[in-house]
């Protein structure tokens, strides 16, 4: 027997996400031009580096906003159990995207450092710009984060912590002009490797984060649903509990064994209230498929 009860607000839940992702996409294309425009006026390779993370972080919040739109997508004859998926896809892309920027500033940086890099101008403007910057990516991750936990959204959370490493980033970015100013030049260099290694750090937790989904992990704990099912009357047993899903749509299923004599329209309304008890427990639910086998001693 299956059941099948669709959250209303799943469409208000995406279109925050989107409306999120518009928020900070500006945001980050204002950081990202601060940044690189100053960093190649005053020959800071750091600079640079932060300015073209800041600038991917712009491009994972187009990806993000195209998986969005994907995944609000209702379910069709194709994708009987919706688009949500998208959401997981879009994430992988943030991650690819985050590699791709770790090669091009590693690279930058390297070259630099072997080539002996160009002469790095300094100023208060220089700390300036970072320090202000800096502030604006922490709003934008404790924003983007708190939105991510309180809708459930892989997206967000992962956008959370790319910009969250920007921030890292820039602290690492501002260590090195402190030192150029001090006197050592190839500090510039280094910190922009050390750019680079914040940048893969982040780019493979959002990739672990995606994938997690992808396979088919399980999103919740089975004991927590288990105590959930048995707290209803009627129930005297269930196994087979499996979820699966992004964070904020999840599926479960499992089975309930029943006094064998029950009838099916009792075991019909018993299997319903299990799977309301679930949905109010846990409002990321999406779906619930209860299987009735009779408690008569059989093991299936």
């Amino acid at each position: 027997m299956s059941a099948m009860l669709v959250k209303p607000d799943s469409s208000n839940r995406l279109g925050e996400v989107r409306r999120v992702l518009w928020v900070v996409l500006f945001l980050n294309l204002a950081v990202a031009v601060a940044k690189f425009a100053w960093g190649t006026l005053s020959g800071s390779a750091s600079m640079q580096a932060d300015g073209i993370h800041s600038a991917f972080d712009s491009v994972g919040n187009v990806v993000a906003l195209f998986g969005i739109a994907v995944a609000s997508r209702p379910a069709d004859a194709g994708h009987p159990y919706g688009h949500s998926k998208f959401e997981a896809y879009a994430s992988v892309a943030i991650g690819c995207l985050l590699l791709a920027a770790a090669l091009s500033v590693g690279s930058s940086a390297v070259s630099r450092l072997v080539s002996g890099g160009g002469a790095v101008e300094v100023t208060p403007v220089s700390f300036a710009v970072m320090v202000g910057t800096l502030g604006v990516n922490l709003a934008v991750t404790a924003y983007e984060r708190a939105a991510g936990k309180r809708l459930h959204s892989e997206v967000l959370r992962a956008d959370a912590a790319h910009t969250f490493s920007d921030a890292l980033v820039s602290v690492g970015v501002i260590a090195g002009l402190a030192f150029v100013w001090l006197g050592f030049p190839v500090a510039d260099s280094v910190m922009a490797l050390v750019v680079t290694v914040a940048i893969l750090a982040t780019a493979f937790s959002v990739l672990r984060q995606a994938l997690s989904t992808l396979s088919d992990h399980a999103r919740i704990p089975r004991d927590e649903l288990e105590a959930v099912v048995l707290s209803c009357p009627g129930v005297r047993h269930t196994h087979k509990i499996r979820t699966r899903g992004t964070e904020g749509e999840v599926y479960a299923d499992l089975h309930l064994l029943v006094d064998p004599a029950m009838t099916v329209q009792d075991a019909h309304n018993l299997g319903d209230r299990v799977e309301a008890a679930l949905k109010e427990s846990f409002p990321q639910i999406e779906e619930v498929l209860v299987h009735i086998e009779p408690d008569d001693g059989h093991k299936d």
